[in-house]
Parts: C-alpha cells; sequence; structure tokens
C-alpha cells in the first residue's frame, strides 16, 4: 500500500467532491447556476452561438474564484487587495535619496568649511591688497 503525502504540507487540500475541495466544487456549483440561467434568459433573444459565448463568459468568473489561487491568497482576496492598491489608495511613490554619513558629518564639515574661509580671508602681509603695489622677493 502506497500513500502520497505531498513536499509541501501546507498546499494540501481535503478532496470532498469529485475530488474537488469544498471551496472548488460550490463555485463549480454556482458557475454551472449561472450558464444555466444567462442560457434560459437569452435564448429567446439572441442566437444559439452567441448564447453558448454569453453562458461561457458569465460562467468563467464563478469557476476561476474557486481554483485560483496567487501568493496564497483566493482570488476574491487578491481582487481585493488590488482593488485597494490601486484604486482606493493609490499613492505616487518619491524617493529621495538620504546620505546618512554627510548627515552626521554636516555641522563638522561647516565648521570646517567656515575655518577654510577665514584663513582665506585673513590678510597676507607679502600679497598687495587690491592690485596696490607689487610683491617683493627676497
Amino acid at each position: 500500500m502506497e500513500v502520497k503525502i505531498n513536499r509541501e504540507i501546507r498546499q494540501y487540500t481535503e478532496s470532498m467532491f469529485f475530488g474537488l475541495s469544498m471551496r472548488q466544487f460550490f463555485f463549480s456549483l454556482m458557475a454551472i447556476g449561472v450558464a444555466v440561467g444567462l442560457y434560459f434568459l437569452l435564448k429567446l433573444y439572441v442566437g444559439m452561438e452567441t448564447v453558448s459565448w454569453m453562458c461561457i463568459l458569465g460562467a468563467v468568473p464563478f469557476a476561476a474564484m474557486g481554483f485560483i489561487n496567487y501568493h496564497g491568497m483566493t482570488a476574491e482576496q487578491f481582487v481585493w487587495a488590488w482593488l485597494k492598491s490601486e484604486i482606493l489608495e493609490p499613492r505616487q511613490l518619491k524617493f529621495e535619496s538620504i546620505n546618512l554619513y554627510y548627515e552626521l558629518l554636516k555641522e563638522k564639515l561647516a565648521a570646517k568649511e567656515k575655518e577654510v574661509y577665514k584663513t582665506h580671508d585673513e590678510i597676507d602681509p607679502k600679497r598687495p591688497e587690491d592690485g596696490q603695489g607689487e610683491v617683493q622677493d627676497s
């Protein structure tokens, strides 16, 4: 006797009806119900081929809700997360780089810069001021 065990235990789903989980079975019944309802509702107004396409298009969302999983979320959880992130709470992300090293040393750099400017502003006795006189060589 051989027993199959999933490699990933979190992906285990219990089969209830026809090899489907309860969720898949429920949404499959809903898809069939929608398709049959659309058939009887539209067969008097449009042709058979159009009715068949309408039934398919009407049933697909319900069937997909039972079978789709994306990043561990069911289809309705994914749709809600997408609506919330894209429509209900849209925001524009703005990138501003922060140089942490510069922020920490800003005061010391400013003090050093002032010191450098002070030394340049002092008058050198050998240097002529405003073009007056010439520098004498010794």
